[in-house]
């Protein structure tokens, strides 16, 4: 039995959610003039120029997401990217680093928010191009100050407080610039969590629409 026959017995056999509990990733079959190709779902939907922001956001996951930006400027640097967004939050320099890469790249980057954009998950997703940031109708959002802990001497863990509150403001100037909020409006709402709806993330200026079908959706 060959590998290919064998991944397709594994989509057919298995549901998605035990193909999400044992980490599988489904398979997708493509034919072509050379024969069979097979890619994995996620690769397979980088060619439509589509990225996943999924779970919790680190240093892997961030130089993934970075990488997959700049190739597809190279392939195309006039065709616009799509962010998709499920995450809690994460790393402040590991969403960095992605937000810079969004902000750097030629391509407009649309956002789109499904399930959940908490933390550093809601300040990609107000990130994305003007005009080009979009949530699903049930998904939810979250803006909240940088947290941190620190320890050893007490020299050290104010030098780390001093750091923390160097990126909670310079968070909250760009989340600012994005919303359209003034600089104090953020500063209080980001005290403590502050959670909203699709339609309270579009008031608030975390995202420009509330798209419900593919029609109203972005091109991918």
């Amino acid at each position: 039995m060959t590998r290919q026959s064998i991944e397709k017995a594994m989509i057919r056999d298995t549901s998605p959610g035990d193909i999400q509990n044992l980490g599988l990733v489904p398979m997708v079959i493509e034919q072509t003039s050379r024969g069979e190709r097979s890619f994995d779902i996620y690769s397979r939907l980088l060619k439509e120029r589509v990225i996943f922001v999924v779970g919790g956001i680190e240093d892997h996951m961030a130089n993934l997401i970075v990488a997959q930006l700049l190739f597809l400027e190279s392939e195309n640097p006039d065709k616009d990217i799509h962010i998709y967004i499920n995450s809690p939050g994460g790393s402040v320099t590991a969403g960095l680093s992605i937000y810079d890469t969004m902000q750097f790249v030629k391509p407009d980057v649309s956002t789109m928010c499904i399930g959940q954009a908490a933390s550093m998950g809601a300040f990609l997703l107000s990130g994305g191009a003007k005009g080009k940031r979009y949530i699903l109708p049930n998904a939810r959002t979250m803006i909240h100050q940088p947290s941190g802990g620190a320890q050893g001497q007490a020299s050290d863990i104010e030098i780390q407080a001093k750091e923390i509150l160097y990126l909670r403001e310079r968070l909250n100037r760009l989340m600012a610039d994005h919303t359209g909020q003034t600089l104090e409006t953020i500063e209080r709402d980001t005290e403590r969590d502050r959670f909203m709806s699709a339609e309270q993330s579009v008031e608030y200026g975390l995202v420009d629409e509330v798209v419900e079908n593919r029609v109203a959706a972005p091109d991918a």
